[in-house]
């Protein structure tokens, strides 16, 4: 058995594995680099060349896993290509959002690879998807062999699954994202469900930041609602920066339910883009039984509007009012950095994070800074002293790493290989695992390495 990290920077980005299992060739995710422009920010796709892809599985529906996948399809048009029933709704929407953006880029950066695929190419992929049910493992034929397939709930997102893959008596467990917490929308994962494997594919996202002691992410909801509820109550403003697939529905479900419950006043709740069409599949999604548990009536509730179009640095949009935005790390030319440069500047805002933020994001770089400092939003030529207040929620979609050890523990491999973590989060978990009870090698891939496992 052999792995393959693709991702050219390793950390998060590009992600993309290419396990070879017997005679078997699987490609696990195939995402875009969210920093990086043009071909840079795809896997290193030229390393599948050589030999034809039996399978292509994708974990969840964010584009760092699933940006990619119309490129591999191409070079691989034989390859089968399997995901869950929920990502099989919500990937074609993602990937046509994705070529408006990438649209947009040719035009103001001149990026001129891109698109990098079209929307005809998007329609032929979904008549190669196979949605697998989660829970029920399934066999994958091939070479006269068989390869067993089963997909686990994973949480994070709705249609986000871990991967069990298993042939001639060996078996390795991706997790993929991973969230053992219910959220208002959807219940997390079990970790019992995982089992045992003989080696594990761990994600190690917040490898690097521990919980508070006595914090859960229940009580950080409430902080939330308290922090939203003052700011609004004094005449402020609140931008809550979110990822559009899954964490602004879990934060309008929030805001709806607060409000119910009369801890924050009746203001104008401001969202829009993608986030927004994408409530309408989970609205779909939920009423077929599925886990997600969200409806449109949420937004009625909360008396939604559009989001201002006409946004500009230095000139406070219409408050008090909760804006939900994307994107959740405040990149450059979102609505959420257009709205970050117009609130930053006034003391009677907040600015509340919820989910993680990448050290070379813009939105880290508001996270860092102190009252008083001068920040400057590079792509809209302004400069503002941060005034506003800047707090960071634990609502994270990923497992806390004290978990995810207890996870690996539970699942007990011989060898557990470290995935989708910054240096110093993988760092923390290989130190962590060598030091318990867990008697297995760990492995931290170098990018393009074959591995042997």
């Amino acid at each position: 058995m052999h792995l393959t990290d693709l991702n050219r920077q390793g950390g998060i980005g590009a992600n993309s594995l290419l396990l070879e299992i017997g005679p078997f060739r699987v490609l696990v995710d195939a995402g875009l680099h969210p920093k990086e422009v043009g071909t840079e920010a795809l896997p290193d796709l030229a390393r599948l060349d050589e030999y034809a892809l039996d399978l292509i599985l994708v974990t969840h529906c964010h584009l760092d896993h699933l940006g990619g996948l119309p490129l591999v399809a191409r070079r691989h048009p034989e390859a089968e290509i399997w995901l869950s029933y929920e990502s099989s709704v919500l990937a074609p929407r993602m990937m046509r959002n994705s070529i408006r953006v990438m649209s947009r880029q040719r035009e103001e950066q001149g990026v001129s690879e891109y698109p990098l695929y079209t929307e005809r190419e998007v329609r032929q992929l979904e008549d190669r998807f196979h949605a697998v049910p989660t829970g029920r493992p399934e066999a994958f034929h091939q070479h006269g062999e068989e390869l067993t397939v089963e997909f686990l709930h994973a949480g994070h997102v709705p249609g986000a699954v871990s991967l069990r893959l298993t042939h001639g008596g060996q078996s390795v467990l991706f997790s993929g994202d991973i969230l053992f917490t219910d959220q208002r929308i959807l219940p997390g994962a079990d970790p019992k469900e995982a089992g045992h494997a003989d080696v594990l594919v761990l994600e190690t996202t917040r490898g690097a930041s521990a919980r508070e002691p006595g914090q859960d992410r229940e009580s950080e909801v409430q902080r939330l609602i308290e922090s939203v509820a003052a700011t609004v109550r004094a005449g402020g403003s609140v931008l809550l920066p979110v990822f559009a697939l899954g964490r602004m529905q879990e934060i309008l479900t929030i805001l709806a339910e607060a409000v119910r419950r009369r801890q924050i006043p009746e203001v104008p709740v401001y969202a829009s883009g993608l986030g927004m069409d994408l409530a309408n599949y989970f609205d779909e999604l939920s009423r077929k039984n599925r886990p997600l548990r969200f409806r449109r009536q949420i937004l009625r509730e909360l008396k939604l509007q559009k989001t201002p179009r006409a946004i500009e640095p230095g000139r406070p949009p219409p408050g008090p009012a909760i804006y939900v935005a994307s994107s959740g790390m405040v990149v450059e030319n979102t609505p959420s950095y257009q709205l970050a440069a117009a609130l930053l500047g006034d003391p009677g805002n907040l600015l509340a994070f919820v989910g993680y933020c990448d050290p070379e994001a813009p939105g880290y770089a508001i996270l860092q800074s102190r009252p008083g400092e001068t920040l400057l939003f590079d792509a809209l030529d302004y400069t503002t002293v941060r005034r506003a207040r800047v707090e960071r929620f634990d609502l994270s979609g990923h497992a806390d790493r004290e978990e995810l050890l207890d996870y690996a523990i539970r699942v007990n491999p011989h060898t557990v290989v470290l995935s989708h973590g910054d240096p110093e989060a993988r760092a923390w978990f290989e130190e962590e695992l060598y030091a318990s009870v867990l008697d297995a090698q760990v492995i931290d891939p170098e990018p393009g390495v074959r591995i042997s496992l």
